[in-house]
C-alpha cells in the first residue's frame, strides 16, 4: 500500500490554489469543483501547470479540512473570485507513495504517521500522480503523501 519513506529536499513551488475549510464528509464533494474551477483560471490566463494537482494543509486535518486544492504554475497568474496565489515550501521532507483508491488515503496517513524515525511538523500534502482520469481501476492510483520534518 505504501513504499518505504524517502527523506529529500524540495525546492519553493508557485501555486494557484483555492483555499477550502469544509467538514471531513464533505471532501469528495468540494474536490471536483475547486479543481475545475482552479484550472479554469490557469488555463483562461494562458499560464503553464508544472506539476500534479495537490491538497497542502497547514495542519494536520481534524473532523475540519482547513486546506488549499490547486496546481504548481510557471508564472503568476491575476487572482479571480476565490482563485489566488499561493507556494509549496522549500522543505525538508518525508515522501511516500500510496497506491488504492482515495477513500484508502486516511488509513494511508495513518500508517504513515507511525513509522519511527520521524519528527514531523503539522503541515502535509499530497500530490495527486494519478488518479480517476488515467484509469478507472482505482488499484492503479498514485497519491504522493509529504510531511515536512522538524529541524
Amino acid at each position: 500500500m505504501l513504499d518505504a519513506p524517502q527523506v529529500i529536499l524540495t525546492d519553493e513551488l508557485l501555486t494557484v490554489v483555492i483555499h477550502l475549510t469544509i467538514p471531513r464528509a464533505e471532501i469528495s464533494h468540494v474536490m471536483g469543483p475547486a479543481i475545475a474551477e482552479v484550472m479554469s483560471t490557469i488555463t483562461a490566463q494562458g499560464v503553464d501547470i508544472v506539476g500534479p494537482c495537490f491538497s497542502f494543509h497547514p495542519q494536520r486535518p481534524t473532523e475540519t479540512f482547513d486546506f488549499e486544492v490547486g496546481f504548481p504554475v510557471n508564472i503568476p497568474i491575476t487572482p479571480a473570485g476565490r482563485v489566488k496565489m499561493s507556494k509549496l515550501p522549500a522543505a525538508k521532507i518525508v515522501r511516500t507513495i500510496y497506491r488504492g483508491g482515495y477513500e484508502g488515503l486516511g488509513v494511508a496517513w495513518g500508517e504513515f504517521y507511525t513509522w519511527k524515525g520521524f519528527s514531523v511538523q503539522d503541515s502535509l500534502w499530497e500530490c495527486y500522480l494519478s488518479g480517476p482520469e488515467s484509469s478507472p481501476d482505482p488499484d492503479k492510483w498514485c497519491t504522493e503523501l509529504n510531511c515536512q520534518l522538524t529541524e
